[in-house]
């Protein structure tokens, strides 16, 4: 990946996005499937100015959906948790995109 506003797609907020961003200093992106760790890393620091500490990646498969007689399946995509260093001021997502 060569654009790193390629690499981050958008900001995932659930409750639990929500929880480990207050107590573990963790934020959680949804990114490019082919984003490895440094990629992610770099996007972060460079976007938002701030040091990450680690990063965590996880698949997560597509849900297979019906509608009648068809059936159709979501696309897979890649989940990105970011832990932030300490003393790191945390991002603000605003939820009204």
């Amino acid at each position: 990946m060569n654009q790193r506003q390629n690499v981050l797609k958008l900001p995932v907020i659930t409750e639990k996005s929500t929880h480990v961003k207050e107590n573990n200093r963790t934020l959680t992106f949804k990114v490019s499937c082919e984003a490895n760790k440094l990629e992610i890393k770099d996007a972060v620091e460079k976007i938002f100015g701030v040091k990450v500490e680690s990063v965590r990646t996880a698949l997560c498969h597509g849900k297979i959906r019906r509608q009648g007689r068809y059936s159709g399946r979501r696309p897979d995509w890649k989940k990105a948790y970011v832990t932030l260093k300490e003393g790191e001021k945390m991002i603000e997502f605003s939820e009204a995109v």
